[in-house]
């Protein structure tokens, strides 16, 4: 090029001029539009080659002299590799992103639906069509761990008064708190907030405070007819008027602690926000449960006191007291009492050393377990696409040696990082 003159902007220049035509014109007369355009644009690799590019001793010099031309495709500038351990193959990847509001585990059904009609039909049969990433299936898993945990606390709480109190005070509590969940749930989605992993460890995390309402007003009401003194029709509204204010006030100090939590900003408000509104509603809605519904299933449900109810009773108190009365009447009660508060403050100096040696790890979100994770790597600036490929490839060749890891992508781009993918 320096031999003929030419520079590497003069070509910058040329080039698309050469490749360019004005925009259409008309030229009207006799009453007809003719249409005109000026100039042309290349359209193969001979008319590229014949491109004067410029004059060297009075002679025309064509591209062809100063450039190698071929037919071919744009240098690329990213790739993509996957592979399963056994070898490397170029690869195309398609991201899919859900809309806002949307299921993550039905747009994966469609989209899985979707692939299995194009692999077909459309797809080729030497493409092969894995599925790298499937949030949708992890959203699943995760809420369906969720739910079991949520059905494994509803039973231990229903377990518990089967064990305490009988097979018919457990089963209004039952009742009560399964409608106390599809209410909350349903108040849930009417305030816009759609199910997920947030709003479940909302219903989990409250589901302690939701069945207490209900649980109180069921033990004093059994408490009274083991008495026997009035007949349940008469005794249920006593029963529930006795602890209906200490109930309404345990609820609100409840809420009163937990909604600040609705007002926080920045990131994590709306992150967090499920976890206060659903668990607020719920402790409400239990409580308006425990004052109308519990009573009227009791009513329907509960016998009369008899001898087992009393035996029961007395089997309890008779455990009862013989735990506390160490504490309460025994000789060295004194004693027995101070032994106890020294234990409880060094199960509290336990439990906060145990942070600071960082035995337990503190953090504001736990770390998602998922059964992946990328490696990514920042080439010197002005590297090839080549050279970047080359100690990619490298890499996954340490990775081969590592039965953990089954399969792996490699994402290879010049402009800021490299990633890998596994």
């Amino acid at each position: 090029m320096s031999g003929y003159g030419i520079t590497i902007d003069s070509l910058n220049q040329m080039l698309p001029d050469a490749n360019s035509a004005s925009p259409m014109l008309s030229l009207t007369q006799d009453n007809q539009s003719i249409p005109l355009q000026i100039g042309e644009f290349l359209t193969n690799v001979d008319e590229v080659k014949q491109l004067v590019v410029g004059l060297h001793n009075g002679q025309p010099v064509y591209l062809a002299d100063i450039a190698n031309i071929q037919l071919g495709t744009d240098t690329p500038t990213q790739v993509v590799w996957t592979s399963d351990k056994s070898d490397i193959k170029p690869a195309v990847t398609i991201a899919i992103a859900k809309k806002s509001g949307e299921n993550a585990v039905d747009v994966a059904k469609a989209v899985d639906e979707r692939l299995g009609q194009l692999e077909s039909t459309l797809i080729p049969d030497n493409i092969q069509v894995d599925v790298t990433r499937d949030y949708g299936q992890t959203a699943a898993d995760k809420a369906n761990t969720l739910i079991g945990k949520l059905a494994f606390a509803t039973g231990a709480v229903v377990l518990l008064v089967l064990v305490t109190m009988g097979v018919r005070e457990a089963v209004v509590v039952g009742v009560a708190v399964i409608i106390t969940l599809l209410l909350t749930l349903f108040a849930s989605w009417a305030w816009g907030f759609t199910l997920n992993r947030v709003s479940l460890f909302a219903l989990i995390f409250s589901i302690g405070i939701l069945v207490d309402d209900a649980i109180v007003v069921v033990e004093n009401i059994h408490r009274h007819m083991v008495k026997g003194k009035q007949k349940l029709v008469e005794l249920i509204p006593g029963a529930v008027d006795e602890v209906g204010g200490p109930t309404i006030l345990a609820t609100l100090t409840v809420i009163a602690a937990l909604l600040p939590m609705a007002f926080v900003s920045g990131l994590m408000g709306p992150y967090m926000s499920p976890i206060p509104i659903n668990a607020s509603m719920g402790m409400l809605i239990s409580l308006i449960i425990a004052f109308v519904l519990t009573p009227w299933l009791a009513r329907i449900l509960l016998k009369e006191g008899n001898a087992h109810e009393e035996a029961v009773s007395s089997k309890q108190s008779a455990f009862f007291k013989k735990v506390m009365s160490p504490f309460v009447v025994s000789r060295v009660q004194k004693r027995n009492r101070l032994l106890l508060g020294i234990g409880v403050l060094v199960a509290i100096a336990v439990s906060m050393w145990l942070p600071v040696q960082q035995l337990v790890v503190m953090k504001m979100l736990p770390f998602d377990n998922k059964s992946e994770f990328q490696v990514i790597l920042d080439m010197p600036e002005g590297n090839s696409l080549e050279r970047t490929q080359r100690v990619l490839f490298e890499l996954s060749d340490a990775l081969n040696d590592v039965e953990e890891v089954s399969d792996y992508q490699i994402y290879a781009v010049l402009q800021h990082q490299l990633t890998l993918m596994v």
